[in-house]
């Protein structure tokens, strides 16, 4: 991926010049996050319209889905795990994951309670 940089922010006056940064951004991996992304939302239209299965596991087959589409946004766009930073901020979104996943299935469990008690 080509960084950019203004003349105006060089202080030279000179026209945008382009520079490959050589991070390993290229549009290959981008494509392959893209044709993923595309993959993993049409599985789950296809199984939300189709209703093969029933609700139950419907629900956790979309969750697992939505989990795959979280990882492959911070993987092929957000490049989580490339920069400078130190590799607690990769263990920090990690543990949001869990904690949202955490909280969205608990939610789950306690709306389906009095439908498990009756």
């Amino acid at each position: 991926m080509a960084t950019h940089e203004t003349g105006a922010a060089s202080g030279s006056g000179a026209a945008p010049r382009h520079a490959h940064s050589g991070d390993g951004h290229s549009a290959g991996k981008y494509v392959l996050g893209y044709v993923a992304s595309l993959v993993l939302t049409a599985i789950a239209f296809g199984l939300a319209f189709t209703h093969t299965l029933t609700p139950s596991p419907l629900v956790l087959v979309l969750l697992v889905l939505a989990g795959f589409q979280i990882l492959v946004q911070l993987f092929f766009f957000m490049h989580v795990t490339e920069g400078n930073g130190p590799a607690f901020h990769s263990v920090a979104i990690l543990l949001g994951f869990v904690f949202t996943f955490a909280v969205v299935l608990m939610s789950m469990w306690i709306m389906t309670f009095s439908s498990q008690v009756a």
